[in-house]
């Protein structure tokens, strides 16, 4: 019997989740209020605000299970659909992960390194938590904000200066900052009856804030601590579908940045790198079916493309290189598709890279 998986919001994630689907045998419907969403030409498409819960009730009405691609979906919505039908991971869930104190509090519970941390509700709040802090430190908006959008970095106490107001005087954390090796992310996944899978621990590098290039990192000396921080939150948090948690490396010891509830970009190179990717296991969980093989295949990366298309033509031409088109237009600092490599060797897969990074544009916003 086929099946149908609601998603609120209809991006690149909902196009890769439907694209997961389809070999399933189930097929989606979308909601989101962009009348030329990029993932709309993969199911139906109810064009409505995120906080219509008339629109809601109209997916939950149409769908077997549902679920959403990003997390600034008003968590009222979600609750709406899960009094309907299945609905993962939980409106909790998702509340949680959507306000970065309610979240990093959360991670202080469960005995999760994190950096010294403020709750921050006016420009007094900012200054003191500079003294008690101290700097340097970031500045971020609770809620919101992604892709190195909603926050500050404060070098100097001159930087303080306006900040509060500068960030649009709305409830803002601050956390003091972490001379981190590296960051690294863990993608997991967790089904109905808490059974859970992992994929490799993923080394993340960024471009002006914006997540460039991500490679899984087999068998990692911190890849158990990493599982078990993860399996701690999803726990917790009673949680079914894909999670990427967010770490600083700082040299045998992870801290927590951020918990992402659903399919994550540091997660895009399972589609051709793994197994089972983690579209098909996000909507394998959230369906109710038993979870996929996690294991990853061979060597792999994944470089981001943003802001103009790169020279398609000639990527397509090169061995072990898949370019994965969202089908948005040029904007400087857009995430516009992503490039999977896979290669047999390590010198094969570097060989293949820098012939793939050749032909990006990449325009920063």
């Amino acid at each position: 019997m086929k099946r149908t998986l609601g998603i609120v919001g209809a991006g690149q994630l909902g196009r890769m989740m439907a694209l997961a689907a389809a070999p399933l045998n189930i097929r989606c419907l979308f909601l989101d209020p962009a009348s030329d969403a990029c993932a709309s030409a993969y199911g139906e498409h109810i064009v409505a605000p995120y906080d219509d819960v008339e629109a809601a009730l109209t997916l939950a009405a149409q769908a077997d299970a549902a679920t959403f691609e990003f997390e600034n979906v008003p968590p009222t919505t979600l609750a709406a659909i899960a009094a309907e039908i299945p609905a993962y991971p939980t409106a909790a869930a998702l509340a949680t992960s959507r306000d970065r104190w309610v979240e990093k509090s959360l991670f202080q519970r469960l005995n999760i390194p994190i950096p010294a941390i403020a709750k921050i509700d006016s420009q007094a709040d900012l200054d003191q938590a500079v003294v008690n802090i101290g700097l340097p430190a970031v500045v971020k908006t609770r809620t919101m904000g992604y892709d190195g959008k909603g926050q500050k970095v404060l070098r100097t106490p001159a930087d303080t200066a306006g900040t509060f107001a500068e960030l649009g005087s709305v409830p803002l954390i601050m956390e003091g900052f972490v001379d981190f090796d590296e960051e690294v992310s863990c993608v997991a996944v967790r089904a109905v009856d808490g059974d859970m899978r992992y994929y490799d621990l993923v080394l993340n590098e960024h471009q002006s804030g914006i997540l460039y290039r991500s490679q899984p990192l087999a068998a990692h000396l911190l890849q158990a601590q990493a599982q078990d921080y993860v399996q701690r939150v999803m726990a917790e948090l009673d949680y079914v579908g894909v999670m990427a948690f967010e770490f600083f490396r700082k040299g045998e010891q992870l801290m927590a940045n951020e918990i992402a509830p659903r399919v994550h970009n540091s997660g895009h190179w399972t589609i051709e790198g793994a197994t089972t990717s983690q579209f098909e296991n996000h909507v394998r969980a959230v369906c109710g079916l038993p979870l996929g093989d996690t294991q990853t295949r061979g060597h792999v990366v994944m470089l981001n493309v943003f802001g103009a298309h790169p020279d398609v033509t000639a990527l397509w031409r090169l061995p072990g290189v898949h370019w994965h088109d969202y089908d948005k237009t040029d904007r400087p600092g857009r995430k516009l598709g992503h490039v999977t490599i896979t290669a047999t060797t390590t010198d094969e897969l570097a060989e293949r890279e820098t012939a793939a990074a050749a032909c990006l544009r990449n325009v920063r916003g």
